[in-house]
């Protein structure tokens, strides 16, 4: 009679390694190469296969162990956290000085105006000092794309990410950016829906809601800027608005501004978007590693902008043809 001890099995010459269970360990069982006769040996299994079958896009790289709330800690210093409060506050004032400003200019400019409705009024300023944000932000946003070395792959230290690259005068501008969008989304909502729709708390809300990450973080700031350089749109369609209020839909100016509102739109906020992904998916290997809730955000804000980018897009393509159709028939009448 043959003992075998429990959990050990003797392997048959003309059987193949089989799997055997020695407590809580996995191995197999070999042929010794030594001898006609068959020894037990532990061999570590090989790793199995990974079962995770998630689209690339949504897998994390091993950063994601640091958390947003460890990073924000990290970047939000006694120092930051006071620029960030005083800039903040600094785009209030930007905005209640030139919406005073506003009020004081425009009735040297268009005579009008004193005779305009309060609501006509109140827009009217509030647009005087969405265009002067608008310019500021452009400018700002152009200076670190284009004319900073912050964002230079060539030039900076290699070792710190693009992703990563943030500065004190970046985030003043951000912060800034933050306080007119707190200032016109108060308007907003105040007196909805006079000075626009659900569409512009919407707007207003991602946009407040990427640039406070980005902010907090110190992450992604590239992407932002690339963003909130969008805003060199807004001072066309202002004077849009401006020309129709005071009566000259009929005039040269109205339809040079028609066409350039749709040229600044189409390469600001289309043709932009396009390389903002192009950039974000050949540079997805620096993606992956901005925190989760920040990662999530920089694959779904974008493209709500940019939807909506879309639409918008179509109704001043149509309102272009519109106006150049009814400049035709004028001309021709003349």
């Amino acid at each position: 009679m043959r003992m075998h001890r429990k959990g050990t099995r003797i392997l048959q010459p003309d059987e193949s390694p089989h799997t055997f269970f020695y407590g809580s360990k996995v191995g197999k069982l070999v042929r010794s190469s030594s001898s006609s006769n068959c020894t037990g040996g532990f061999v570590p299994p090989k790793s199995a296969p990974s079962t995770d079958h998630k689209p690339h896009f949504f897998k994390k790289s091993s950063m994601e162990a640091r958390t947003g709330f460890s990073i924000i800690a990290e970047h939000a210093t006694p120092s930051n956290q006071i620029l960030w409060l005083s800039s903040v506050f600094g785009g209030f004032v930007m905005c209640k000085f030139a919406y005073e400003l506003t009020g004081v200019i425009s009735p040297l400019i268009f005579k009008g105006f004193i005779k305009l409705e309060n609501t006509k009024k109140l827009e009217w300023k509030n647009r005087g000092f969405s265009t002067f944000h608008a310019i500021f932000a452009a400018i700002g946003a152009l200076y670190f794309l284009v004319f900073s070395d912050l964002f230079d792959e060539n030039t900076q230290n290699q070792q710190v990410l693009l992703i990563n690259r943030s500065s004190a005068s970046l985030d003043t501008l951000l912060a800034m950016s933050i306080g007119y969008f707190l200032s016109d989304l108060a308007m907003i909502i105040w007196t909805y829906p006079t000075l626009g729709g659900f569409e512009y708390i919407l707007h207003h809300g991602l946009s407040m809601l990427a640039m406070g990450q980005a902010l907090l973080s110190g992450q992604v700031q590239f992407y932002i800027l690339i963003v909130l350089f969008t805003e060199i749109t807004t001072p066309f369609v202002n004077l849009r608005w401006y020309l129709d209020v005071a009566g000259k839909k009929n005039s040269t100016l109205y339809v040079l501004n028609g066409v350039a509102m749709f040229a600044g739109w189409l390469v600001a906020r289309v043709i932009l978007f396009v390389y903002f992904f192009y950039h974000m998916f050949t540079h997805f290997d620096q993606v992956k590693q901005v925190y989760p809730m920040g990662y999530y955000s920089l694959l779904t804000i974008p493209p709500a902008l940019a939807v909506m980018n879309l639409i918008w897009f179509r109704k001043i393509a149509k309102g272009l043809i519109k106006t150049l159709t009814k400049s035709k028939g004028h001309s021709h009448s003349s």
